[in-house]
């Protein structure tokens, strides 16, 4: 691009806010232009509002420690000199929805990691290789919001980035039933072992709201549009288990299938393998080369050692093999606040951005 693009983070001191921090450094589309967070820490440099809270293992940029945070709430004076927003507050859900659809009729549209607009109709919740055809629906929110350029588009839910790439490539054999039990790293929670001794050499068999996300989130991915707004799938039936388990990072689902038309294991193998989207076809900045990557080893993949893959936006799965109760049962795994969060979200604002969807203002 021949000049980048205007970008500002709200919820900047956030785990999420400081993954896009990370991210957005020297990114080829984007300069962070502005941050934002709750008014305790507006007017203090961004190192004096995250102080001693830097979650992630990569240092926190020089170029953004001595930038002032901005009050998130005053949205017009945050968002008139930037072109796009992130965003990942701790809010109420309604206090989100209102606070999103504001920086979008202030004409600034809002890529969005938070779940308060995952279910609105016409909103586009994306993972970018499966279903970008759903962007369309941005032309009927512009129009509900009286909008020109602003909107709002968000990621889905972190976990079920472990097993849908996986179910969304078998979709042309119409999977019937799902049973996905996933385990889940702690800073899905936003917190480190440092802030939670409790889930050292602890496993929790519990997390709030997480359980329906996962059940009816993949519908909504591989719904339709119809007059405008985003119909979710019918099919298959999925039912899941959410796990807190003591990893820092990396989401990992095993999973079980039945298939209408049940494939062989080489059909499955060749799915998985020539899966790719438009990010791929494009070549977006945060792409991976290999969208899907399937480990033969019988103890892959592991989150220590494969959650990184291509920069953390690869997914994996192994231990494919059919099963006495279900078609087939596998193991997948992805990187929670990269492909899950933070990276998702990029993604996302790359291809809007490629389609022409998010310009200079």
């Amino acid at each position: 691009m021949a000049k980048k693009l205007k970008a500002g983070i709200i919820g900047a001191t956030g785990m999420v806010g400081q993954r896009f921090i990370t991210l957005l450094e020297n990114h080829p589309y984007f300069e962070i232009a502005g941050l934002a967070a709750s008014g305790r820490s507006a007017g203090k440099t961004y190192e004096e509002a995250v102080g001693g809270r830097w979650k992630l293992d990569l240092p926190c940029p020089e170029s953004v420690k001595s930038m002032t945070v901005r009050d998130a709430s005053n949205v017009k004076a945050f968002s008139e000199s930037l072109d796009l927003v992130f965003c990942a507050v701790d809010m109420k859900k309604e206090e989100i929805k209102a606070l999103e659809e504001a920086y979008a009729k202030a004409e600034t549209p809002v890529i969005s990691n938070n779940s308060a607009n995952r279910w609105t109709p016409d909103v586009p919740m994306v993972i970018p290789e499966i279903n970008d055809s759903h962007l369309a629906v941005i032309e009927t929110q512009r129009k509900r919001l009286g909008t020109r350029r602003g909107f709002i588009a968000v990621k889905p839910n972190c976990s079920i980035q472990s097993y849908v790439p996986m179910l969304s490539a078998l979709l042309p054999y119409r999977p019937t039933r799902v049973v996905a039990t996933t385990y889940q790293a702690i800073s899905g929670a936003g917190k480190t072992f440092r802030e939670w001794p409790e889930m050292i050499d602890n496993v929790i068999p519990y997390i709030g709201g997480e359980e329906e996300k996962s059940e009816q989130e993949p519908l909504r991915i591989w719904g339709h549009i119809e007059n405008g707004v985003i119909v979710k799938a019918s099919s298959p039936l999925i039912t899941t288990q959410c796990i807190r388990v003591p990893v820092t990072n990396g989401h990992t689902a095993a999973v079980f299938v039945d298939f209408e038309k049940k494939p062989s294991k080489e059909e499955i193998l060749a799915c998985w393998k020539e899966f790719k989207g438009k990010p791929q076809l494009l070549k977006l900045p945060s792409a991976p080369e290999q969208f899907i990557t399937y480990f033969e080893e019988g103890n892959r993949p592991q989150a220590a050692l494969d959650r990184d893959l291509y920069g953390g936006m690869g997914v994996s799965c192994g231990r494919l093999r059919e099963d006495t109760l279900f078609d087939y049962k596998f193991v997948g795994l992805s990187h929670n606040t990269l492909r899950g969060a933070g990276g998702g979200a990029v993604l996302i604002a790359e291809l809007l951005t490629a389609e022409g969807w998010i310009t200079a203002k």
